[in-house]
């Protein structure tokens, strides 16, 4: 239970990313052919790329060989990320799941600042919803039900009128749908994130003998240190929302060519 309620919900959002994006492609490459899908590769892709080389760099791991972006690959893998780690470090090893999700992150992150950025007041408006619904004294479906408030709030603050008339807002939404195309994660990804999860639950599982020895509240705990992912889940409304939109301008685009 610890386990799930540490990382069960971004696994879940994982998921979902991976449906709405390998529908998406699938709409593009039928209308455009493979080009459809390099037209978001050169901003998604890098950023996708990133994630991983950032957690590489938390983890201790020797990045061997980085491609942030190839468009000629002969097997279509548009980049990737090689890296080595001691299987006798713990640390490391749990360092795999982290560095599986981390495209996750680099993309919410990205979404984030560009928002940020590009329109401040719809940043603003979604930064108050989170402020103001977020809870974290109980782990339970009200953490979806947030995330779900935040991409409602998101929505009626990007979409208006002041917002279509500004060249900057257009700007954000190429990027947005851009990262948002590339932001799931792929086999070899996931191949790698079970890896640590599986040492995650080892962890857990020696930290709860030790706080029982200890008479420690270690669901308490938990619960502290799920704070931060509570607030990442939010976040990840705003990549749900974007992965949702390409997925209907995708499908738009296949019926008009079809």
């Amino acid at each position: 239970m610890e386990l799930f309620y540490l990382f069960g919900v971004i696994m879940a959002v994982g998921l979902i990313l991976g449906v709405f994006e390998r529908y998406s492609n699938t709409f593009l490459v039928r209308a455009f052919g493979s080009r459809g899908v390099l037209v978001t590769a050169w901003i998604g892709t890098p950023i996708h790329e990133i994630g991983h080389l950032i957690q590489c760099f938390i983890w201790g791991h020797r990045v061997t060989k980085v491609k942030l972006l190839q468009l000629r690959s002969p097997d279509g893998v548009l980049g990737y990320v090689e890296h080595q780690y001691n299987p006798n470090s713990i640390y490391q090893q749990v360092g795999n799941f982290f560095i599986g999700i981390g495209p996750i992150f680099s993309g919410i992150g990205s979404l984030v600042l560009g928002m940020y950025l590009l329109v401040p007041q719809s940043y603003t408006a979604f930064q108050a919803q989170i402020q103001q619904h977020i809870t974290i004294e109980k782990l339970d479906k009200s953490v979806l039900k947030t995330v779900g408030s935040a991409g409602f709030a998101i929505s009626k603050s990007l979409f208006t009128f002041e917002n279509l008339i500004n060249p900057l807002f257009w700007i954000f939404l190429v990027v947005a749908i851009s990262i948002s195309s590339h932001i799931a994660l792929s086999k070899a990804d996931i191949h790698g994130s079970a890896k640590g999860l599986l040492m995650i639950f080892f962890v857990l599982v020696l930290f709860n003998v030790i706080a029982s020895l200890l008479n420690w509240d270690s669901y308490q705990m938990i619960v502290k240190i799920a704070e931060y992912n509570i607030y990442v889940l939010a976040f990840s409304s705003i990549a749900l929302l974007f992965s949702f939109l390409t997925l209907v301008f995708s499908f738009l685009f296949y019926k008009m060519k079809s």
